[in-house]
């Protein structure tokens, strides 16, 4: 497992977060000030020094359950407000997106450039803000000096744990679907034509060399598929071109997605449902999530300011449907610590945790919006 992992689960993660939340903004015919508020918001909270600070210690992943806390943490940061099904559907679709990228990566190293295509876009999403510019562009910085300089061995091994994080989920989408680059048990299918990693050559030769390491013989072979040379490196330049496309807004064409949960991974979850939903009090890990939700610095909203709420689905009939069917397992309700029972707890820990807990009876109320700024005030 490699302790680098984190930062780039985090940030792509975030950027796919992003993109979706500005689909069903501009769906939803949310007025303009108000969606920039929260694309603003929200990108603030998220690339926040002391909480990128946090992020880049090096560490190993939270479980999902946990790192599912991170993001409604994050995703309920301005005026706008989530339900449980809705919230559900759009770690669904972070995950699977992301999940596809890193399968679909030519070389492991190309999921720090997957990274920097997530980090460009999001700069496009931010409105009028020179100084939450300065925190991506900061942000940046520390993504190349970090990682810009890792072996192919490193960059292996942090591929090799994203992996093994995103194992087992299956979950259908419908963009996927469409573009035939997902089956209906919900696994991807990999592509057999275009560019070659860069540095590697288009398969189709075999070169044979003596003892003495003098080529002898060549023998060619049909591969089956379509592939060329790849054009060129990615850049890890600030405005430079990244040449791959993986990470660039899929959805930045309107059109609906859903989300299926295809049966075998229904039937998965009741077999490994200690290995998905592990105990969020374990005390190593609840001291992470504590430090890391602690550099997370929430602004509350000031002012008459309504708050109002998203769906992530066409209708709030289909929302409502999606909360009975989803399995139980798969539903990452926040987790409530109660940092109290401790009494070895610090001051500080008991801090975060008082901010951090929601309470069923606003987490589950039906209320189309006007209970926002009171639940804000529970966090």
């Amino acid at each position: 497992m490699s302790m680098r992992t984190l930062p780039l689960l985090f940030l792509n993660l975030g950027g796919e977060m992003l993109y979706i939340l500005d689909q069903r903004l501009r769906a939803q015919n949310i007025p303009g000030d108000k969606a920039h508020k929260v694309m603003n918001d929200i990108i603030s909270t998220m690339f926040n020094q002391k909480f990128m600070d946090e992020l880049f210690k090096p560490q190993e992943l939270y479980s999902k359950k946990a790192l599912r806390t991170v993001y409604d943490r994050l995703a309920h940061a301005s005026i706008m407000r989530l339900n449980q099904a809705s919230m559900d559907k759009l770690y669904d679709l972070m995950t699977m997106a992301f999940k596809y990228q890193v399968f679909l990566c030519p070389r492991p190293k190309d999921v720090l450039l997957v990274t920097l295509n997530h980090l460009d876009a999001i700069k496009g999403l931010i409105q009028d803000s020179p100084t939450i510019l300065h925190q991506v562009d900061k942000t940046f910085r520390q993504l190349t000096d970090i990682y810009g300089g890792l072996s192919a061995g490193e960059f292996q091994l942090i591929r090799q744990t994203l992996l093994i994080f995103f194992q087992d989920l299956h979950i259908r989408v419908s963009i996927f679907l469409k573009d035939k680059v997902q089956n209906s048990s919900g696994r991807f299918v990999l592509p057999v034509s275009g560019p070659v990693p860069w540095g590697t050559e288009v398969p189709g030769l075999i070169r044979t060399f003596n003892n003495k390491g003098k080529e002898v013989k060549r023998t060619e072979f049909k591969h089956g598929g379509s592939y060329v040379a790849a054009p060129k490196e990615g850049s890890l330049e600030l405005y430079g071109d990244r040449v791959l496309k993986l990470g660039t807004n899929m959805y930045s064409v309107n059109r609906p997605v859903e989300t299926h949960m295809s049966a075998a991974s229904k039937n998965l979850a009741s077999q490994t449902q200690e290995s998905i939903v592990p105990n969020p009090l374990a005390k190593e890990e609840l001291n992470l999530l504590a430090r890391l939700i602690g550099g997370m610095e929430i602004q509350k909203p000031s002012g008459p300011e309504p708050g109002f709420r998203l769906n992530l689905f066409t209708t709030d009939e289909e929302e409502e449907q999606a909360a009975l069917t989803r399995p139980e397992e798969l539903s990452y309700e926040v987790i409530n610590i109660q940092a109290t029972q401790d009494q070895q707890t610090n001051q500080e820990l008991v801090r975060i945790m008082g901010e951090f807990e929601i309470t069923d009876q606003s987490r589950q109320s039906s209320s189309k919006g006007d209970d926002w700024l009171a639940m804000m005030d529970e966090l």
